[in-house]
């Protein structure tokens, strides 16, 4: 008769439950084990860690972390929406709530945690919820269709993804943190200032300091409201109750394992109980070193150990790295090491701009040994600082934190870090692992780094080979021009449609990232009217693709504020209007600067002046010069044969009308033009991206130049041509430009990198070898013919000037820290003398 295999029943299938499992087939043990699991939730295990991007469009089962069909291949049993309610650690059995009962020779327990609900008058209240599972969403999704407000209660970091939920579901939503600062256990006191000015800035009001002291409803019994500890009130139809987690140890208090003080069932190096044959990970335990480990991280660690110990192998959990780096409503937070200055003697090394949110701070030693840090705002060194913990780092602390251009460059890459570094802190990967392999998706299969947090990816790339993918970015295996032909071809109008159905198969699902966004953004605003996109750039998902300037629809400066620059086209401005400008700076007090491309550029405008500069402007005629966005800036001109006696055209009327006619064009990257009205060339169109030059049988026109850092002379591509000629080859010059562009891509950088160079041009637009400049010319028609003024748009609703505010609980409040002082009779910046280092309290 053949001996029954050892059981190991699992208690829990989260994700350091799904992780124990990974570590027993790995190793071979559900070969030689019978392995149950028994989950309480009704789906298999799914990524905590990025739960919030079920709003943005993740559904329940792209966050699913069970392969398909792996529990059927490695034989294991999986119960769900069946708890365990009793051990009978005598009888070795279990029972679950339908009443079946399991024996086991091990037991693992994985029970994770549950949300800390304050004991306050009113919790319970319909309304008020806990943001922890997918059916916790689900519900609080429902639930704020007919709501239009709602407050989080706790400001950590699920805390914070809470409220950016809320606020994605079109509430107006507030945060109340009992600590002084937002993220506490994360950052310190001026990381929270950073951060609290980002996220107000967002339009989230954050009380810091008080505490809930009771939720407030109405005759149906639903909230209406909380009363805070500082005797104020708030209105609120939803609270989210986000106040921290507590260890889920009842199963083991009940059949009398031993449990920690403050919770958590106490387990020791090996993660074993009380009971030898009772293991405890993740959020449930207690681990050696006495505290309880709400991250992923740790947990991964001990479902390692466990599997190890299991067959009898030498490993160890005695404690565990907290670092963390999250994207927290789109801001990079980032702690590592004593970020607090714990340590006796430790000094501080700070910069801090809180006009840009950016505030990042090294804790040294006095021997120069780097021992921990606050990143935010500007994370992008965290996956290189956080290995250097505990080292003298190659290179000055003040070069770790400077920005470019204050201070020495700061050489300092992946090469700098020792093979033992941990590169991967959920998975404890070293760079010497990861530089075994030689492509991204080999370290993720071979090692796992990668595939937690995220936050080493970046890391990861630099310590890889050069890749001969020729993909966008992570997210995406096509080119920006493979991508543009996707979105026209298929009509695709929105990113998450793109993603999901052509994104990497790691990256669907996901948010896409800081290169992607933008880059598809622009790719769907250039074929709006084609594929029916909305024209708006920051109408519905396209407001989140956005570059910075492009969310307020104006330059942001280096002091917090913006500038505004109405289209001047060709440099023509009636008197009148050049009075409206006068009297527009004057009232708001702006100050005004001639532009090298014939605009008159107005500075130092608050976010919520912006809507009342726009009234005054529109309503004198002028509409936006998109100098915001990767758009046609200018079409400069001379004043051309109609005043100039070297004139042989009307340089000026040409000019206006490639203006208005390429006005919102969304294009790779910026467009400049210049129209000169004989060979003189005062209007300087051949360093133009597409310039026009008069002769005397009509025009030329040049393409591919370029000034700036890199100037470039443009190329003729065709000469004495017809008014109507020349716009038919710019409309198709642009347009096949757009189309094959790589992201962020001048025309010059553009036009030498083509296979072919300039006679390929000529042949695709002049001579229509490809047969596309029909299809060319129609894309352009449908841009010009559903162009709208973005200002325009904006002032004629309501709800999209609702966006236009320095605070949202106080919509005309200016932003105290936008600040100028006189000079030359006008205004400048008043920018303050920061400083670096400083002895720790």
């Amino acid at each position: 008769m053949t001996e029954p295999l050892p059981a190991i029943v699992l208690i829990g299938h989260g994700m350091v439950g799904q992780r124990y499992l990974e570590a027993l087939a790995e190793r071979g043990a559900t070969a030689t084990h019978r392995v149950t699991v028994l989950c309480e939730e009704p789906r298999p295990a799914y990524d905590r860690v990025h739960l919030t991007s079920y709003f943005s469009g993740s559904s329940p089962e792209e966050l699913s972390l069970t392969p398909a069909g792996f529990m059927e291949e490695h034989g294991i049993e999986l119960h769900l929406d069946d708890p365990a309610e009793a051990v009978d650690r005598e009888a070795r059995t279990v029972t679950s709530r339908s009443g079946r009962v399991f024996p086991y020779d091990v037991l693992v327990l994985a029970t994770g945690s549950h949300p800390f609900v304050p004991p306050v008058p009113g919790k319970d209240a319909p309304g008020c919820f806990v943001y922890r599972t997918i059916e916790d969403l689900l519900a609080i999704e429902e639930y704020a269709k007919t709501r239009s407000n709602g407050a989080v209660v706790g400001g950590g970091l699920l805390g914070l993804e809470a409220a950016g939920a809320l606020q994605g579901l079109g509430l107006a939503t507030r945060i109340v943190e009992f600590a002084p600062r937002l993220m506490p256990v994360q950052v310190d006191e001026g990381g929270g200032a950073a951060l609290l000015r980002t996220i107000e800035g967002m339009g989230l009001t954050v009380h810091t300091g008080v505490g809930t002291q009771a939720v407030l409803t109405g005759a149906d019994g639903s909230v209406t409201g909380m009363s805070l500890s500082d005797g104020s009130t708030v209105d609120t139809e939803l609270v989210v109750f986000s106040a921290g987690v507590r260890p889920r140890d009842q199963l083991g208090r009940d059949c009398g394992l031993a449990v920690g003080e403050r919770g958590g069932i106490s387990v020791d190096a090996r993660c074993r109980t009380s009971d030898p044959r009772v293991y405890a990970i993740g959020e449930c335990a207690q681990a050696v070193d006495g505290r309880v480990y709400g991250l992923v991280a740790p947990g991964y660690e001990m479902a390692e150990t466990a599997a190890e110990d299991l067959l009898g192998r030498e490993r160890e959990f005695t404690g565990a790295d907290l670092s963390t780096k999250l994207k927290l409503l789109g801001v990079d937070v980032a702690s590592f090491g004593d970020a607090h200055g714990a340590a006796e003697g430790s000094l501080d090394v700070v910069w801090s701009d809180s006009r840009s949110g950016i505030y990042k701070k090294l804790v040294m030693s006095c021997e120069g040994v780097l021992l921990g840090g606050v990143l935010v705002g500007d994370a992008d060194a965290y996956g290189l600082l956080r290995p250097l913990t505990g080292s003298v780092p190659p290179v000055a602390p003040e070069q770790l934190v400077l920005p470019a251009g204050l201070g020495p460059a700061a050489q300092l890459g992946p090469s700098a870090l020792p093979d033992t570094a941990v590169i991967c802190s959920c998975h404890n990967v070293t760079k010497k692992a990861i530089t075994a392999c030689s492509t991204l998706p080999e370290v993720k299969k071979c090692t796992k780094a990668g595939t937690g947090c995220g936050g080493c990816l970046k890391v990861i790339g630099q310590l890889l080979p050069p890749a001969a993918d020729p993909g966008l970015c992570g997210c995406f295996a096509y080119t920006r021009a493979e991508l543009y032909e996707i979105v026209r071809t298929r009509r695709l109008a929105s990113f998450r449609e793109l993603l999901d159905g052509h994104g990497r198969p790691e990256a669907r699902g996901g948010e896409g990232c800081e290169v992607c966004k933008p880059a598809v953004g622009s790719v769907i605003a250039s074929l709006a009217p084609a594929v029916g996109a909305s024209g708006y750039v920051l109408d519905g998902e396209q407001a989140a693709l956005q570059d910075t300037n492009d969310h307020f629809l104006a330059n942001l400066q280096r002091n917090g504020s913006y500038s505004v620059v109405p289209r001047i086209p060709g440099g023509e401005i009636t008197p009148e209007k050049l009075i409206v400008i006068g009297e527009v700076a004057r009232d708001f007090g702006l100050y005004t600067k001639i532009t090298g491309g014939q605009r008159i550029d107005l500075f130092g405008a608050r976010v919520e002046q912006l809507p009342g500069i726009w009234a005054r402007l529109v309503d004198a005629g002028f509409e936006s010069g998109h100098a915001y966005g990767k758009a046609l800036r200018t079409v400069k001109s001379c004043v051309g044969q109609t005043w100039c006696r070297y004139g042989v055209q009307d340089s000026v009327r040409m000019a206006i009308d490639l203006e208005l006619r390429y006005r919102g064009l969304r294009a790779p990257h910026k467009l400049k033009s210049a129209v000169s009205g004989c060979t003189r060339e005062c209007a300087e169109a051949q360093s133009k991206d597409f310039g026009v030059i008069a002769t005397a049988n009509g025009w030329n026109l040049y393409v591919g130049g370029n000034g700036g850092a890199v100037p470039r002379h443009a190329d003729l591509l065709a000469q004495d041509l017809s008014d109507a000629e020349l716009v038919r080859l710019i409309d198709r010059f642009l347009m096949f430009y757009i189309r094959t562009a790589d992201r962020l891509e001048r025309t010059s950088t553009w036009l030498e990198r083509l296979e072919g160079g300039l006679d390929h041009l000529r042949d695709v637009v002049v001579h229509d070898s490809l047969g596309l400049c029909a299809e060319l010319e129609s894309l352009m028609a449908e841009h010009v013919a559903h162009y709208r003024d973005e200002w325009a748009e904006t002032l004629r609703d309501p709800d999209r000037l609702r966006r236009f505010v320095s605070f949202v609980n106080a919509p005309g409040a200016p932003d105290p820290t936008v600040r100028f002082v006189p000079e030359r009779d006008q205004v400048k910046p008043d920018l303050a003398v920061l400083t670096i280092g400083g002895p720790v309290r």
